[in-house]
C-alpha cells in the first residue's frame, strides 16, 4: 500500500492580512464617525434637564451637511459646507466653539440667520415676540453643594418645538440682555439650563455660531451614568447607570 503524506499549506502573509483587517476596520470606523454618527458625552450641566452630566449620545453627522469640522482633527481641506442645510429651530446641536474650534459645545438652536434675539426678565423674545412658556413644576439640582430647587418650564419655540428649560431667577447675569441680530451664515444657541449656560448670549465666549462650525444634531442617548462612586468600586456600577435614560430620543 502506497503511503501518502499530507502536505501542509503555509499561509503566507498572515500578519499582513491581520494588518489589512485592522486598517479596513479603522477606515470603516472613521467613515461612520465622519459621515454618519459620532459619540459625544455631556461634561457640564448647561443642558439640564434635557441632557445630564454623564449622558452619552449619538450625533447625526449628515443633518447639516459636512464641513472641515466633520472630520477628525478638522483638517483645512475646504471651506464652507458640502450638502449643507440650515438647522431647524429647536435642534440640539454640537458645534466647534468659534473662538477655539478644538472644543466642542452642545446647545439648542434658538436663532436662525436674520433673527433678532433678546432676553428680558428671563423670557426669550424672537423677532420682538415673546416665546411662550408654561410652568411645569420644579427641578432639584444636586451636586457638590446643597440641593437647589429650580423652576421648570415647557418652552414652545416658533415652529412648535417644545422643550424643558430651567430658571433659578429672573435677574441673573444673562436674564436681561440687549438685542442680538443674527448675521447671515450664523445661528444663535442657548442652553436649556438658562442660568448656568455659557452660550451665544456671551459674545466674548461663544457668540454667533458660523454654520460651518456645526458638527451635527444630537439624536439619541445610548448610555448614561451618574458616576458618583469611585471608578474602582466596580460593584457600584450597576447602581450608577441611569437605566431609564438609555435609548432616549433627544427633543
Amino acid at each position: 500500500m502506497a503511503s501518502t503524506k499530507a502536505k501542509s499549506k503555509s499561509r503566507p502573509g498572515g500578519l499582513l492580512d491581520s494588518v489589512k483587517t485592522l486598517v479596513y476596520a479603522g477606515l470603516i470606523a472613521i467613515g461612520i464617525r465622519t459621515f454618519l454618527l459620532e459619540p459625544f458625552n455631556i461634561p457640564s450641566g448647561s443642558m439640564i434637564p434635557t441632557l445630564l452630566v454623564g449622558d452619552y449620545l449619538f450625533v447625526e453627522k449628515f443633518s447639516y451637511g459636512y464641513s472641515r469640522y466633520s472630520f477628525p482633527f478638522s483638517p483645512p481641506l475646504f471651506s464652507g459646507r458640502i450638502l449643507g442645510s440650515l438647522p431647524k429651530r429647536g435642534d440640539v446641536a454640537v458645534f466647534a466653539l468659534p473662538r477655539d474650534p478644538s472644543i466642542d459645545y452642545i446647545k439648542r438652536i434658538v436663532g436662525l440667520p436674520g433673527d433678532t434675539i433678546q432676553v428680558i426678565h428671563s423670557r426669550l423674545f424672537i423677532d420682538g415676540k415673546e416665546v411662550p412658556r408654561r410652568r411645569d413644576g420644579t427641578y432639584t439640582m444636586t451636586g457638590q453643594g446643597p440641593p437647589i430647587v429650580m423652576r421648570r418650564y415647557i418652552e414652545t419655540l416658533p415652529g412648535g418645538v417644545k422643550h424643558f428649560i430651567l430658571q433659578e431667577s429672573n435677574n441673573g447675569p444673562l436674564d436681561n440682555t440687549g438685542i442680538y441680530k443674527v448675521p447671515p451664515g450664523f445661528v444663535f444657541a442657548m442652553g436649556d439650563n438658562r442660568d448656568d449656560s455659557e452660550d451665544s448670549r456671551v459674545l466674548s465666549a461663544v457668540g454667533y455660531i458660523p454654520l460651518e462650525n456645526l458638527i451635527g444634531r444630537a439624536e439619541l442617548i445610548f448610555f448614561s451614568i451618574n458616576a458618583t462612586a469611585p471608578w474602582w468600586e466596580f460593584w457600584q456600577w450597576p447602581f450608577e447607570i441611569r437605566w431609564g435614560r438609555l435609548f432616549t430620543v433627544i427633543h
